[in-house]
């Protein structure tokens, strides 16, 4: 059985659809009251990523106006935050006392133990919400409690690290296996953690374990997207993130492997995927390999052989008469 549960509201009709969301919004996160000007008939999907006391869900469904009020804390507090990284549309957030306009692009966090307001405009609206319990996350209460209802970018710098995890993670869903439940649960926590904490410039508050996952992401990160820079290398890597050749070295030691051997496996990988790709089938295998950081064909070819047991124009026509 995979870790994903996938619900919509088409499997019942028209009329019920909108009291189905509710239910199923209560189920997989926590229970608010819901308004919708779509509610004749709600038209709305949901996935949902169960990493044990972590939930990584995606939602898109109509507008809808969002309350969770004392009454219901009352009778079900959960104690967890939540967190909406909004992938399209718009939408608003108000909790503590700030009211907040979010934007595609951005995320926001809630406290489930606190009253709060929110809403998401448009058409569709499309969002992927991660859940987990306030004694989860890494940093104080009332730290935390500063930033509610305050949008981040999850687009770009440590936010889109973030932002890109959780759509990867999404993208692969259906091949993870239970195994892999902890290991997932900890990059997602100590990302968002790394998050906030440059937020509130308290990431001194983290302990040293979770800066440590944080920064092994978001250097992975960072390599996976400068992959085909031929310049790319440990020392322009350290460079990047203002930290020493020796602390990168440390970084990637749980990893079992070198950090040059991890850039030189992941170039290969794209490589291999490019190989086997008939829209390429034109393209030189030189240019592949030069494509992603390999400028020596001869080091191309002698390091593909070495990674795969055979060279790269064998592997191509083998991909190909499959």
């Amino acid at each position: 059985m995979g870790l994903t549960s996938e619900f919509t509201t088409a499997v019942v009709p028209a009329a019920e659809r909108f009291a189905l969301w509710t239910e199923l919004a209560a189920q997989s996160h926590v229970r608010n009251w819901l308004r919708s000007e779509s509610a004749e008939d709600f038209q709305a999907w949901l996935r949902v990523l169960d990493l044990g006391d972590v939930r990584v869900s995606t939602l898109t469904y109509p507008s809808v106006e969002i309350l969770r009020t004392p009454k219901l804390i009352r009778q079900d507090d959960p104690e967890v935050y939540q967190v909406n990284v909004l992938r399209s549309g718009s939408g608003h957030a108000a909790q503590n006392g700030r009211l907040a306009a979010v934007r595609a692009g951005e995320l926001v966090l809630v406290d489930s133990s606190r009253p709060f307001e929110g809403g998401f405009d448009g058409e569709f609206s499309s969002m992927t919400v991660v859940q987990l319990p306030r004694a989860r996350l890494p940093l104080p209460q009332d730290v935390v409690q500063q930033v509610t209802a305050t949008p981040i970018a999850a687009d770009r710098g440590m936010g889109g690290v973030f932002g890109r995890w959780l759509a990867d993670l999404d993208a692969r869903a259906d091949e993870c296996a239970p195994g892999d439940i902890p290991a997932l649960a900890s990059v997602t926590v100590d990302l968002l953690a790394a998050v906030l904490g440059r937020r509130m410039a308290v990431e001194n508050e983290m302990t040293p374990e979770s800066r440590k996952h944080a920064l092994r992401v978001e250097v992975c990160d960072f390599i996976n997207r400068h992959l085909s820079d031929p310049s790319l290398s440990p020392a322009t890597v350290a460079a990047a993130h203002r930290i020493s050749l020796r602390h990168l070295h440390q970084i990637f030691d749980s990893r079992g492997t070198t950090v040059a051997a991890w850039i030189r496996a992941r170039r290969l990988e794209c490589c291999r995927r490019d190989l086997a790709d008939p829209a390429l089938r034109r393209r030189p295998v030189y240019a592949i390999g030069a494509r992603w950081g390999f400028i020596e064909p001869s080091h191309f070819s002698r390091a593909f052989r070495a990674a795969y047991g055979i060279s790269p124009r064998d592997y191509r026509e083998a991909a190909r008469n499959r």
